[in-house]
């Protein structure tokens, strides 16, 4: 009778699988990545897909001990395990009805697990892959020195807790220990979700009433556009920098010298066409530059160390650059097709950057049933969804701020839940807890992908997020999933330590665990502090933040702002540019088309690598090494150029983004021209991937 909850064990693993296909590039991903970002994403969607079969076991066994005939001795079981035992006829088992052993073995497995994985593991990789140094030995002592620093202010609150609770004169032991150690992290991701859920309850039905507008939305987009493009020279000139720096030690160090091996791991890293510029940067400028002024004196490894971890560093904020930056144009460029095709007679969406679509695509997705989609049905079903969000919103603050109140029931979660009891109408409890917490869960990530964290770690679709950024997404669903399903059983007065004697506790919030030994958390934070929602989504409603940020001289999009009328319009400017490169990488690309159809015996430009590829007569390279420059000495095979350079006619120097899409993701380039949409290319321009990037791929 377990089949939703294998349904959605599979369903977990699919999204989970899905999610991370989509975000992050696996080919190039270490295997542990991969599996540990992979695990914290699993294990909290199915937290949440398994929460309200909880419910409803729960209230099944309850419906049981209130229709028992007769009162069941001290020394017999309460849960309905006894398979002899008739049902009483008021209690229809639910749907999916799962064993009562099962549900405290698989929230200890998540619950543990995602905790190890969260405070210990991802944290540890996460600084691992951020350490500037070049042995294993020395990355693991870097990342376990930055974790001690941030774990050492944790385990001193966890002392003072412990000190508080030791002059109290309670008695402490494992199971407290443990109900103490998974409170203080769910405490810490309640402060951060209820932070998380007030800016985003009011912002996810305006942006979709904004989205519904297409021109605030394409004056919107400009907007992004143009602060993107900033950040992005930015990254580019702070590169630039540090590379400077890097050639100044690169003409020091000797070649024989003991630490060229380390400065030739630095230079790995490093795409050639940035090593190539920074090289006639530093001719141009003689080395005058940043780093000339020791540009006699031999570094340390400690100095090749902290260069090592700049580097590292650097090339990850241009990485993120580039990916926003393909993400915005391309977003850019659908918003003015939209308005282009909006007043269009002929009622079929066309394209000024037609994408190649597969047969099944062109069918089932037509250029007719896109225009009436995109141009006519788009935006009221958007409106539509803004008054459905908007509502929800309205009930989850009400809830959040009427929770505790025990009589009269004020919550309307816990009313809903209530009458759908009395009633015993599993399905209606099942689906509306799952509606509620789906809601809960794409507001709080919304948000996390919508603010960016600084800018710092992002998630960029088509394979353009990096690992950094995977690992922090994971970190931040393990610690906030479960606080987050908590405070939704709260919500529906299934939490006895908040609501006591109403309806039966669930097995989730016995695994949990509660703060019972610290009075001032249990009767003070996990119950107060979800009221300041509403003053946060007050902040919200009025761009307070927006309006502060904005007057630091951080710039934001206000409307009858200045500043925004001119960043929009040099959006607009970035844009045009970006479209006229476009045309003439296209009109480049078909002159090389014509030039191989003229002459094919140059025009096969893999044919012509090809002897270098397989070591052949006259070739350079042998089978199975990348070509070395003298510098580099890329002979650990890290690099395949002459795969990538077949994807220009006879080694054409390729440019710096198609080194970077390369490096760090697909390539961007698409087919220009106003074409009907169900016109295909002649041929795929994809670049060929270097093999993958291993965690310990420079030791």
């Amino acid at each position: 009778m377990a089949y939703l909850l294998t349904f959605g064990i599979v369903a977990a693993l699919f999204l989970a699988s899905i999610s991370l296909y989509r975000y992050g590039n696996i080919p190039r991903q270490h295997i542990l990545v991969t599996l540990s970002v992979l695990t914290a994403w699993c294990f909290s969607f199915l937290i949440v897909f398994t929460i309200p079969l909880d419910v409803t076991s729960t209230l099944y066994r309850q419906c049981l001990e209130e229709h028992r005939p007769t009162p069941a001795p001290s020394n017999v079981s309460t849960t309905p395990a006894n398979a002899n035992v008739t049902p009483p006829p008021e209690c229809q088992e639910p749907w999916g009805m799962v064993p009562a052993s099962v549900f405290p073995n698989l929230w200890r497995i998540i619950y543990w697990s995602s905790q190890f994985l969260t405070w210990l593991i991802m944290p540890l990789m996460q600084s691992y892959l951020k350490a500037g140094d070049f042995t294993v030995k020395g990355k693991l002592k870097s990342a376990l020195i930055e974790n001690a620093i941030y774990y050492g202010s944790y385990l001193f609150i966890c002392g003072v807790l412990l000190i508080y609770i030791a002059v109290k004169g309670e008695s402490l032991d494992w199971q407290k220990l443990k109900a103490i150690a998974s409170s203080a992290s769910n405490t810490w991701g309640l402060f951060l979700l209820i932070l998380l859920l007030g800016y985003a309850l009011v912002e996810v039905p305006r942006s979709l009433w904004n989205n519904a507008k297409p021109g605030f939305a394409l004056q919107y987009a400009y907007f992004k556009a143009a602060k993107l493009s900033t950040e992005k020279a930015e990254a580019e000139e702070h590169v630039d920098d540090i590379l400077e720096s890097l050639q100044c030690i690169s003409r020091v160090i000797p070649n024989n010298h003991e630490l060229r091996p380390c400065l030739e791991t630095i230079l790995r890293k490093v795409p050639i066409e940035l090593q190539e510029r920074a090289s006639r940067n530093f001719a141009r400028t003689g080395g005058s530059g940043m780093g000339a002024t020791s540009s006699t004196i031999l570094p340390s490894e400690k100095a090749l160390v902290r260069i090592h971890k700049q580097v590292i560093k650097s090339l990850q904020t241009l990485q993120r650059t580039e990916a926003l930056w393909s993400v915005q144009v391309q977003t850019v460029l659908h918003l003015e097709d939209v308005a282009r095709n909006i007043h269009s007679s002929e009622r079929r969406f066309k394209s000024e950057f037609p994408r190649q679509r597969t047969q099944l695509e062109r069918i089932c997705y037509s250029a007719t049933l896109q225009w009436y989609w995109e141009c006519l049905l788009k935006a009221p079903f958007l409106k539509t969804l803004c008054v459905l969000t908007a509502t929800m919103s309205a009930m989850v603050v009400w809830s959040e701020l009427t929770f505790f109140s025990r009589h009269p029931v004020l919550s309307i979660f816990a009313n809903v839940i209530y009458v759908a009891k009395e009633s015993y109408d599993f399905f209606t409890i099942e689906v509306f807890s799952m509606a509620v917490l789906c809601y809960f869960f794409y507001c709080t990530y919304s948000t996390i992908l919508r603010i960016r964290f600084l800018n710092l770690y992002y998630l960029a679709p088509h394979h353009q997020t990096n690992e950094h950024s995977l690992i922090f997404s994971g970190m931040l669903l393990c610690r906030l999933t479960p606080p987050m399903c908590l405070n939704f059983l709260g919500l529906i007065h299934m939490d006895t330590h908040i609501i006591p004697n109403r309806i039966m506790e669930t097995v989730y919030t016995q695994i949990m665990g509660h703060m019972d030994v610290i009075g001032i958390i249990s009767n003070g934070f996990n119950i107060y502090f979800p009221m300041c929602m509403l003053a946060f989504c007050l902040a919200t409603w009025f761009s307070l933040g927006s309006r502060a940020l904005n007057a630091l001289g951080f710039q934001q999009f206000l409307q009858n702002e200045t500043i925004a009328t001119e960043l929009v319009q040099e959006g607009k400017d970035l844009i045009a540019r970006e479209k006229r490169r476009r045309q003439r990488a296209e009109e480049a690309m078909a002159r090389r088309r014509d030039f191989n159809r003229q002459d094919p015996g140059l025009g096969g430009g893999s044919d012509y690598l090809s002897k270098y590829r397989s070591g052949g007569a006259g070739g350079t390279l042998t089978s199975g090494r990348t070509p070395a420059d003298g510098l580099l000495r890329d002979g650990d095979g890290s690099f395949d150029y002459a795969a990538v350079a077949s994807s220009s006619a006879l080694g054409v120097p390729r440019s710096l983004s198609e080194e970077i899409n390369d490096r760090f993701g697909v390539s961007t380039q698409v087919q220009v021209g106003f074409r009907d949409p169900d016109y295909e290319p002649e041929h795929d321009r994809r670049i060929v991937g270097p093999p993958p990037r291993g965690l310990f791929d420079d030791v």
